[in-house]
Formats: C-alpha cells, sequence, structure tokens
C-alpha cells in the first residue's frame, strides 16, 4: 500500500496515554486504507518505560496492519535529565531535534511528507517541530471534554483577565460557572497542579496555549456521554477553539498477562454479585488507610475482589501485611485479593456488580464500556474533576468521595476515608437503584453504537480523516 497519507502520532510514553493512543491509530486505519501511521516512543529516562516497551513489542507481534503501522522507538537520551527531578519538559525538548531527523530521514528514503501531526496533549511542544517541517498538527487529548472545558476556561481567565488562577483556585471558597458544566465547579474538584504556582502548572497553561494553535482536537470521548461539554466546545464563540472532534470511547480491550486464577475465582461467584476495587498504577494506600478499606469490606457483607499492590510494587504482589490480623480468614469465603489486576478482563466479567475506582479516565471508559456501575474514589490529576462528572453531572456513579487528594509520595490523602464510609458506599454501589442502574447501561449502549458505522464517533473521526486528506490534496 503507498504511504500517499502518514500520520505521525507522538504518544506521552506512559502506559496510560499509550494504550488510548494505539487503539485510535488502529481505529483511523480500519475506517481508511490510504493512511499509514509511525508511532514515535521517546525515550524517558525513568522506569516506566519498560512496561511501555513490553508493550511496543507485543503490538509488534500482533500488527493487524504490518504494512501500514510502524512503532519507531528512539534509543536513550546521550544526557538525559535526572530520572527524580521528572523534567518531562525538558526530555521533550531534546527529542526534538531527534524527532525532526527522523522525518526528514524517512522523506529522504521515499516517502512522502506527513499528513499531519497527532500529538498528544503533553507533548504539544513537538508543534514546533511540525511547524518547521511545514506540517499540520492535531492533538489527541486523552481525557474527556470536562476538562478540555476546564483547562481552556483557566488559561483563559490567565492570559485573557490576568487572572492569578493558582491563588485563585486554591480558596476554598472559590465557586465558578465553566463553561460546559451544569453545576458550579469548585475549588474541591480543581486538579491540584492547578492550585500551586509552580513549572509544572505553568506548563499546563502552555499546552493550552499550544492546543489553541493546533489544526484539531480529537477527544477520546463520545457525544452522548458528554453532551453538555462537546456543545460547550463546538458552539464557543472563542474562535481560537480549532475544530473539535469525538472519537471515544477509545478503549484496549485486549489484556494482558496471567489471569487464569482471578477468573476461576469469579467463575464460582454468582452473577452481578461482585465489587472490584482498582485504584490504577498510582492508587497505593499506607497501611492505616488499607485497614480502614478491609473493615469497611468486612462490615459490608459483600463479596469483593481487590486489587491491593504495595506501596514499592517490584512483582506485582498483594500488600497483604497491611491487613487487619485474621481477616483474611474471615472474609475467605466471599473475597479475594490480588496485586496486579487485568482491569479489562475483569470488568467484562458477569460476576462485576460494581467497581470502586480512582476515576482514571480510561478506567471509566471501560466501566461505561461494560456497563459497570461506579463508586468514586479519586486520588491525583484530573480526577477529582471526573468524579464530580460522574456523580453531580451525570448521576452515574455513587459517591465514596469527590474530593478525595492523594499526595502521590507519601501515600497520605488529605483526609482519612473510614470504614464506615466505605461499608455504605459498597451497600449503595452494590443496591445501586435500577433508575441509575439504566442509565449506566445505556451510556454502555451508546458508545459502542458511537463507534458503529453511523454512530457519532464514527462521523467525527471521518470528518478528521477528510481534514487529513485534505492536508495532501
Amino acid at each position: 500500500m503507498s504511504n500517499t497519507a502518514e500520520l505521525i502520532f507522538a504518544p506521552k510514553p506512559d502506559m496510560g496515554h499509550m494504550l488510548s493512543t494505539v487503539q485510535l491509530a488502529k481505529l483511523i486505519l480500519q475506517t481508511n486504507q490510504i493512511i499509514s501511521i509511525s508511532i514515535y516512543i521517546l525515550n524517558l529516562p525513568h522506569t516506566n518505560g519498560g512496561n511501555v516497551n513490553s508493550y511496543v513489542e507485543s503490538q509488534l507481534r500482533d500488527n493487524p496492519y504490518p504494512t501500514r503501522l510502524t512503532f519507531i522507538t528512539f534509543p536513550p537520551l546521550p544526557n538525559p535529565p535526572d530520572p527524580s527531578s521528572n523534567n518531562f519538559p525538558t526530555v521533550l525538548e531534546l527529542h526534538k531535534p531527534i524527532v525532526k531527523k527522523a522525518v526528514e530521514d524517512r522523506v529522504r528514503d521515499g516517502f512522502s511528507k506527513p499528513a499531519g501531526f497527532v500529538l498528544d496533549m503533553f507533548c504539544s511542544s513537538m508543534v514546533d517541530v511540525a511547524n518547521e517541517l511545514d506540517v499540520p498538527s492535531y492533538v489527541f487529548f486523552t481525557s474527556g471534554a470536562n476538562l478540555l472545558n476546564l483547562k481552556l476556561y483557566i488559561q483563559s481567565l490567565a492570559d485573557d483577565h490576568g487572572v492569578d488562577v493558582a491563588t485563585e483556585f486554591s480558596d476554598p471558597g472559590f465557586r465558578a460557572v465553566v463553561p460546559g458544566f451544569k453545576n458550579p465547579v469548585t475549588s474541591k474538584v480543581i486538579p491540584s497542579v492547578m492550585q500551586v504556582k509552580n513549572h509544572f502548572s505553568e506548563m499546563l497553561l502552555e499546552v493550552t496555549r499550544r492546543i489553541r494553535k493546533m489544526k484539531g482536537i480529537l477527544v477520546n470521548t463520545y457525544v452522548e456521554l458528554e453532551s453538555l461539554p462537546i456543545q460547550a466546545l463546538l458552539n464557543c464563540d472563542d474562535h481560537k477553539i480549532p475544530p473539535v472532534y469525538p472519537v471515544g470511547p477509545i478503549v484496549e480491550l485486549d489484556s494482558k498477562g496471567n489471569v487464569e486464577s482471578v477468573i476461576e475465582w469469579l467463575d464460582q461467584q454468582p452473577e452481578s454479585s461482585v465489587v472490584f476495587l482498582c485504584f490504577g498504577s498510582m492508587g497505593i494506600f499506607d497501611e492505616e488507610q488499607v485497614k480502614e478499606i478491609a473493615n469497611g469490606l468486612e462490615h459490608s457483607g459483600h463479596r469483593f475482589l481487590w486489587s491491593l499492590r504495595k506501596p514499592r510494587p517490584s512483582d506485582g504482589d498483594a500488600f497483604l501485611e497491611a491487613l487487619p490480623e485474621g481477616f483474611i480468614d474471615r472474609t475467605s469465603d466471599r473475597g479475594k485479593i490480588i496485586g496486579w489486576a487485568p482491569q479489562v478482563t475483569i470488568l467484562a466479567h458477569p460476576t462485576i456488580g460494581g467497581f470502586v475506582s480512582h476515576c482514571g479516565w480510561n478506567s471509566i471508559l471501560e466501566s461505561l464500556w461494560f456497563g459497570v456501575p461506579m463508586a468514586t474514589w479519586p486520588m491525583y490529576a484530573e480526577q477529582q474533576l471526573n468524579a464530580f462528572e460522574l456523580v453531580k453531572e451525570l448521576e452515574l456513579a455513587v459517591e465514596i468521595r469527590i474530593d478525595y487528594k492523594m499526595d502521590v509520595h507519601t501515600r497520605k490523602g488529605n483526609s482519612l476515608v473510614t470504614a464506615v464510609e466505605i461499608e455504605n458506599a459498597v451497600k449503595n454501589l452494590m443496591s445501586m437503584d435500577e433508575t441509575m442502574r439504566e442509565r449506566v447501561k445505556k451510556k454502555s449502549d451508546e458508545g459502542k453504537k458511537a463507534l458503529e458505522e453511523g454512530g457519532s464517533s464514527y462521523n467525527s473521526l471521518g470528518c478528521f480523516i477528510e481534514d487529513v486528506l485534505c492536508n495532501i490534496a
């Protein structure tokens, strides 16, 4: 197949962003036969790279588009910044000449000039390379339209109105009407990184400025889920916003790893009887909080499957030493504790009746895909905003907390979630009223239909592809 329209994808090289980026690439290739995609894997000087490299290797082995989907992994930087500094902007800057040379070399080897760059929102500074090559850029926004609206609102306050946003949002009394939200947004659900004035919050403002200059924004959401936030973006009278393409829900449904023992246990449980607790790659608690969760689960009386990971997980083992004495024996007939969790495989199992989640956007889309009701326990990044949207805006979840925030270094939350709270939330989740369960089921059906031919996201992706092809017309 001739590479008549090549897209260069530059994802943020961590698993949360890689999974949806690769799935988006496959969706584009499935939809259009004359597009090819090269995914550029930046080399980060930290431990997560091992997971990314293993994932890329698995994709190469099972590549359904061997002539049209290419993974290009860059070698380690010759003088990388200190990994402990987590200085991702510096890593991006160091990669710019490498990425530019890679594109120029491909063109010299006979490939056509790329039809576009598709940049992760955190890799938006790569637009400089695209501009130097005279190639249009698009951004893939891996979170929801709710966060995109908030980021645009915050950046406008800072740049157009001179507001010190960190000071404004850290005020406990802050509340504002934000485009795309029907309820006032308060300081409790503003991401912590936007409440402190430092290099990272300044970087996020710069990311949003760059997003405004892109040729288009692909968002991992669908109209039927986030109708109000999407309409706010599409109908915005701010002409600095490029076209928005809701193309989700984009989820990785092929779970990897050894899951046999987990599935065997789930197969023995009644349908919709198990509550699943999983808090993402960084959702790891200290011993005090672990004991509260354990006591809450025990007193709830419900069956449970709990992904309980060690503070410094190296082998995927569960954090069993933190549990109350005798807990495993007392709950052995209705509970199972694991370390690493094959989340998609578990959510797809018919015995799962509820999901206690950290409200990462990927996890939300996966849970909705399988029609599993959620209880919200956000921790970091934009998860408080996601929990707020699920509970208050969409009424799709029950609340454990909306405003819980964790220090990812100390594993300490801004408050202790008590066993009583957890017990009550699990009971509410597993006895959720039929109206809410029907809403969850409806969003599940709508998400799948959105991706089918004629669906809202299918059509939106088609509009994006048309725009890409116009770049080479």
